[in-house]
């Protein structure tokens, strides 16, 4: 019981970090239908940004800060200069986003050098809590705390507010939406910023649980992101959340019991999902 209690824990936070990767690339494909390859890039920019600060000044909101901040300069780059043109194009997205993944990656290669980086814990966060006969990690469960008031306020600016309305309704009819006189263009870079300021956010606070970063992270992230989309469904806060708890519980406890099956759980969740529910849990049709 208690291995169960320890890894339903442990799942539960993972699947807070994949939350926060995937709900504004979900975003980001619901309301722009732009297929942002480099979102995982976008994740790597954040956290390396965010340690080396977090390491630099001893302080971890700081590091926050700062990988969210450069996760979501970086994104109104390529947006503003490079995905603006390419609206409704998935295959030109598809080929400019994926050459961004290589200069991004490069880019880090040649700054921090190809070793992989440590996550950054501050004292308060580094001790443990016992659960039976084992222990918990304290900064999992901030990790999930987060995480929770996160959503909930992802959730509010979705479903109970003015923008969250428009957007909604930019997903389901954006030319309807456009007729009415409402400019969606702002509405799209706040979405398609917000969505990397969450990635590079979560590079920083999802480090421990990932076991620090290295140059493949990007593109790891953005595979594991978009089956969190695929099972939660696309342009939904409760669906990326549904989706990346699922996958996180259901690879950390197949992990612990057949760790053989570890790396087939989350394919075989998007399989199932595909084949019974197309458009996801929770996703908008």
């Amino acid at each position: 019981m208690d291995v169960l209690t320890v890894g339903f824990l442990g799942g539960i936070s993972y699947g807070i970090v994949l939350f926060l990767i995937a709900t504004g690339l979900s975003l980001v494909l619901g309301l722009m239908g732009i297929v942002n390859v480099a979102h995982g890039a976008l994740f790597m920019v954040g956290a390396y940004g965010g340690l080396a600060v977090a390491k630099a000044t001893g302080n971890l909101i700081l590091g926050i800060l700062a990988g969210a901040a450069l996760a979501g300069m970086v994104s109104l780059f390529i947006d503003r200069l490079f995905l603006r043109y390419l609206y409704k194009r998935e295959l030109e997205q598809i080929l400019v986003t994926f050459g961004f993944v290589y200069i991004i990656t490069n880019l880090h290669l040649w700054i921090y050098g190809a070793w992989p980086k440590s996550a950054f814990l501050p004292p308060l966060l580094s001790g443990s809590i016992t659960i039976g006969r084992f222990g918990f990690p304290i900064h999992r469960l901030a990790v999930i705390l987060f995480g929770a008031v996160l959503c909930v306020g992802l959730w509010w600016l979705q479903d109970k507010t003015k923008i969250g309305a428009i957007i909604r309704a930019g997903m389901d009819d954006s030319e309807m939406v456009s007729g009415l006189g409402i400019n969606l263009t702002p509405i799209n870079i706040g979405a398609f910023c917000l969505g990397a300021v969450l990635a590079g956010l979560a590079g920083v606070v999802g480090a421990p649980a990932l076991g620090g970063v290295n140059l493949n992270t990007g593109t790891d992230m953005f595979f594991v992101a978009i089956a969190v989309c695929i099972v939660g469904g696309v342009g939904s806060v409760q669906g990326a959340l549904v989706g990346a708890v699922l996958i996180g519980v259901a690879t950390t406890l197949i992990a612990t019991y057949v760790p053989v099956l570890a790396m087939f759980v989350m394919y075989i969740l998007m399989v199932l999902v595909l084949i019974f529910r197309p458009a996801g849990l929770l996703g908008r049709k």
